[in-house]
Formats: C-alpha cells, structure tokens, sequence
C-alpha cells in the first residue's frame, strides 16, 4: 500500500469530469489524484509549488555549504581588520 501525502484525495475519472471543481473545493490544499486507489499524481497551486521549489533549492544549499565547511583544506583565511 502507498502512502497518500495529502488530506485531500480524488478519483481520477472525478478528476477528468471536472478539474476546476477539484481545484475550487480543494481550498489551496493538496489534493492527491487516484487511478485505482494509488496516487497518480498531486494537484498543488502555485504559490505551494513555488514554495516547495524554494525549500528544495534551501536544502541543496545547505548541503552544498555543510559540504565546503567539511573540507577545511579549501578554506580561506580572512582578516577582518582592513575592512
């Protein structure tokens, strides 16, 4: 069984008769779209997916700099006093 990331579900021939409708009721929510009782997909508005895009892209940073910080033979010295 697969899990269902969202609190809100649809069928797929449901979702067919009326995408508009789904996204009306689904009040900036996810709604998770079934075909034989497994998701096929999410339906996210945008300003979620954008927002799920930004913390995918925070994360990849974090990595990236969690990554420099643990090599410290690239590190470079600085000193603060001549600024």
């Amino acid at each position: 069984m697969e899990s269902v990331h969202a609190s809100l579900s649809v069928s797929m021939s449901e979702f067919k008769k009326n995408p508009a409708a789904v996204l009306r009721e689904s009040h900036n929510r996810p709604v998770a779209v079934l075909n034989h009782n497994r998701p096929a997909f999410y339906m996210v508005e945008p300003p979620l997916f954008e927002a799920m895009m930004e913390a995918l892209a925070d994360n990849d940073r974090y990595r990236q700099a969690a990554a420099r910080l643990a090599d410290p033979s690239r590190a470079v010295e600085v000193r603060l006093d001549p600024l």
